[in-house]
């Protein structure tokens, strides 16, 4: 069982005081962040990012220096005891920030401001149990959320909840009930066309696909056997490995190819002594259906530790599978088209700081940031080669470890 799972069956059975305390401290939240952004906002090259503070209950706002990757912290949300915010998504087209609040099984609104000041624009909209993860559809009009736990109380479920953003407000609104979607679906992502949907389900080793069939696209075949807003991919979920505890996900630009970290898998010789790997799928353009690449899982040659977060570089080229370590923690591979095939790139896997909570490009392209316990790794990044360099000050500090991250633009 996931800690967020743990922490909130133990939850459970506390009594309505602790709600009242929870709900005065979603009050607190609604204060602006009174930090500005100094002369940062007069150079267009710089932008902000935002990382949640699951241990402090809190989003903290960092402004980062568009020529060096450099970041400095700014304001921190009021710190609220329990509340616990996990997830974040950003919708750039009404400057709004979704916060999931796990313990608080809801979704906090933040307006966002031109300096990068947060300001909670309206009381959290519930959400389903133990909410954990959050994704925007490409198209920005239906923001999904994953659930720990089923909304008939079954801690060996899970959902997905699907909401409709206001296109005027950003204001959140159920569309149709809570899917299933197996047990402890953690991590969520949607395709680039955003026809499908995939969510990671670490207790069972599994992976389960979903068509994205909101009301506009109803009518179209794959979606006869939607339920709500999602129908089940055929063949799903699918074993992602051999004790692997599935968990981080990437797709490529093109669609075709679905990568998973498998953190705790087994490998067969000749790397037996190597913990964890990546599974690759290819997807079925039609049905999204999962089959494994030719080759699949792969996995370092080296290194202690598996990995548990995975990105794909903005050239489409390499993808980057991160674990918790510091000693061959990176493990960097180069996709081979046609078949979606993994080969290591040179001196891969580097001995650079890692951490495990997440592993994420900014929007330029030229910056690599890794969540840890201690902060925020950087890195510049080479497209040709795949080779980190870390940024000068770099891990910058969160005073406490970050859970997720999330871009203004």
């Amino acid at each position: 069982m996931s800690f967020l799972r743990a922490a909130h069956a133990a939850r459970a059975g506390q009594s309505n005081g602790l709600r009242i305390l929870v709900a005065v401290f979603v009050v607190l939240a609604g204060f602006s962040l009174s930090c500005g952004k100094s002369n940062q906002s007069t150079s267009p090259s710089n932008r902000d990012a935002y990382v949640t503070l699951p241990a402090w209950g809190s989003v903290l706002l960092l402004h980062i220096d568009g020529a060096t990757g450099q970041m400095n912290t700014g304001a921190q949300t009021p710190q609220q005891q329990d509340f616990t915010p996990a997830g974040l998504a950003f919708l750039p087209s009404k400057n709004i920030l979704y916060a999931i609040n796990s313990f608080d099984d809801t979704i906090s609104i933040f307006n966002v401001a031109g300096d990068g000041t947060l300001t909670l624009g309206a009381s959290p909209t519930p959400a389903g149990a133990s909410p954990n993860a959050v994704v925007i559809d490409p198209s920005g009009k239906y923001l999904l959320v994953t659930n720990n736990f089923s909304s008939g109380g079954d801690y060996n479920g899970g959902e997905i909840s699907v909401f409709r953003i206001d296109p005027s407000t950003g204001a959140l609104s159920p569309l149709g009930s809570p899917v299933p979607a197996n047990t402890n679906p953690t991590e969520i992502l949607f395709t680039h066309s955003g026809q499908f949907v995939y969510v990671t389900n670490p207790e069972i080793g599994m992976v389960t696909g979903f068509v994205f069939c909101p009301p506009e696209r109803a009518s179209e075949p794959q979606c006869s056997a939607a339920n709500g807003v999602l129908s089940l991919v055929p063949g799903t979920p699918v074993s992602s490995g051999q004790g692997g505890g599935a968990l981080g996900l990437a797709v490529d630009g093109s669609n075709r190819f679905l990568y998973v970290t498998n953190p705790s898998a087994t490998n067969p010789p000749p790397n037996q002594s190597t913990i964890g790997n990546i599974s690759g799928f290819n997807i079925d353009p039609t049905s999204g259906a999962l089959t494994p690449i030719l080759g699949s899982p792969f996995t370092s040659t080296v290194g202690g530790q598996g990995p548990t977060t995975i990105t794909i570089d903005p050239t489409g080229r390499l993808v980057y599978a991160v674990t918790p370590g510091s000693i061959f923690s990176v493990w960097c591979f180069e996709i081979t088209y046609p078949n979606g095939q993994l080969v290591a790139v040179t001196n891969s896997p580097f001995s650079v700081a890692a951490g495990g909570q997440f592993a994420l490009f900014d929007p330029s392209g030229r910056f690599f940031y890794i969540g840890s316990a201690i902060g925020i790794e950087a890195y510049t990044y080479n497209p040709s080669t795949g080779v980190l360099t870390p940024i000068l000050g770099s891990p910058f500090s969160t005073l406490t470890a970050p859970g997720k991250m999330v871009f203004s633009e």
